[in-house]
């Protein structure tokens, strides 16, 4: 069974184009560090081109990424991830579910919903929302994800990155069916309806998932 943690999954270019992360900053964030601990974390590999990205390691990107989206510096959420990973003794305080931002702060959760911001312990107001922790998916009782929804694709047709499925390839949500299956299909001239029928989905979530990847490749 894949390991989530030490187990690699993508290399640094399968997790560069599926997060849409320029390859150059991917790999600053691979080599940097907090609280003693890789900020993105990696495993070793004996060969080049060997699967180096650990599932945990490709959600710290993506979340790494989000907080960036947002306007936090780097230097803020390395300071946060410290906090977060003292507080919580784990160096994977980044995909901890007990961590939220609401773009300008990161704050860590002590439960109840008590939040507090991460660099002065301050508490914020109660609307804040963590939006990027919608695309994570924890099982019962797990405080880090076992899955990440890829944002470029449709809500229509949900498209995850899951350790269980597909080798972490995309797989579509619903059926973990790899995404590139039913494009080979769509591009070998099959019809939407018999992609449908053969993947067990509707003729439209074939075509908003083929446009999709249409118009990320373009």
């Amino acid at each position: 069974m894949m390991d989530r943690f030490a187990s690699g999954l993508l290399t640094q270019a399968e997790t560069s184009e599926y997060l849409r992360i320029p390859s150059s900053t991917l790999s600053r964030w691979l080599e940097g560090r907090a609280a003693g601990a890789p900020l993105v974390h990696s495993v070793e590999v004996s060969r080049p081109r060997q699967p180096s990205v650990p599932f945990i390691g490709v959600a710290e990107a993506y979340v790494l990424h989000s907080l960036r989206s947002l306007g936090l510096r780097l230097h803020e959420i390395r300071e946060a991830a410290e906090a977060v990973r003292r507080t919580f003794d784990t160096p994977y305080g980044l995909v901890s579910k007990r961590i939220a931002t609401d773009g300008i702060d990161i704050f860590i959760d002590h439960g109840l919903g008590d939040l507090r911001r991460a660099r002065d312990n301050q508490v914020p107001i109660h609307e804040v929302v963590s939006d990027y922790l919608r695309y994570l998916t924890w099982d019962a009782n797990d405080d880090f994800p076992s899955s990440l929804r890829l944002p470029q694709y449709p809500e229509t047709v949900p498209v995850v990155i899951d350790p269980r499925f597909g080798r972490g390839l995309p797989v579509v949500a619903a059926n973990r069916v790899p995404v590139q299956a039913v494009v080979d299909l769509w591009d070998a001239g099959e019809s939407v309806e018999d992609i449908a029928y053969e993947y067990d989905m509707s003729p439209e979530e074939v075509e908003a998932l083929c446009q999709a990847v249409v118009r990320l490749a373009a």
